[in-house]
């Protein structure tokens, strides 16, 4: 295996173990360009080696930009991708995430893992004998780390921030789902061309802006304003 890949006109230096980015998942890039403007916040979530972020910063420009995974195999590589143009931490989805972040964040960007565990078996042998399972493992239908990122994403986005996160085509109605269910307002991009899929949930402004109150009145040590 190469040690690296290209990924969106850019090399992205790769090692042993850590997720190999896909082209597809440039759909995620795609997606959250649009979203963005210089100097804007960015959550690159279970970022592997960090093509997202890289993608992102090549496309839009500066950014205040934290890149965040479990692996800490992929958080080494990811902060030598990424480099001073942004701050990679190792953690569980949203914990390491600094507090500066919560409730102020303009896109979470996500390529989770979304492969069933029965299905993982089924993978071509360079996925499946050379990545991490932490990388592959969605659950028993792929979309366990969906429903904590859809359970979790609106306290850490300023209202009308959005989450980007790819998912499979046969899996993307379930996902916008679970992104409804906890308020958002989701729906599903595909690009043919790359043959990649994603949803894009969106936070409402109110239940967005709640978040950030609770969250400010918590550190100032008072109690929110019910609604």
């Amino acid at each position: 295996m190469l040690g690296w890949a290209a990924f969106d006109g850019h090399r992205i230096r790769v090692t042993p173990g850590v997720f190999v980015p896909r082209t597809r998942t440039t759909i995620v890039v795609e997606q959250a360009a649009q979203l963005l403007h210089r100097y804007d916040r960015v959550v690159d979530l279970c970022c592997g080696a960090g093509a997202i972020s890289v993608a992102l910063l090549g496309r839009v420009g500066a950014l205040d930009l934290v890149a965040s995974d479990i692996d800490p195999d992929a958080v080494d590589i990811a902060a030598e991708n990424i480099g001073d143009r942004g701050i990679v931490v190792a953690g569980d989805l949203f914990a390491p995430l600094p507090t500066r972040f919560r409730g102020v964040v303009d896109v979470i960007a996500v390529n989770a893992p979304y492969v069933p565990t029965e299905a993982i078996a089924t993978m071509p042998a360079e996925a499946r004998d050379h990545e991490h399972r932490v990388a592959l493992d969605g659950g028993g239908d792929g979309l366990d780390l969906h429903r904590r990122i859809a359970a979790g994403a609106g306290e850490w986005l300023r209202p009308g921030g959005a989450v980007v996160i790819e998912v499979s085509s046969a899996q993307a109605a379930e996902s916008v789902a679970v992104f409804a269910s906890a308020g958002f307002a989701a729906r599903v991009e595909h690009d043919d061309e790359v043959d990649g899929t994603c949803v894009v949930a969106v936070a409402a402004a109110a239940a967005a802006a709640a978040a950030a109150a609770g969250a400010a009145a918590a550190a100032l040590g008072v109690s929110a304003p019910s609604a």
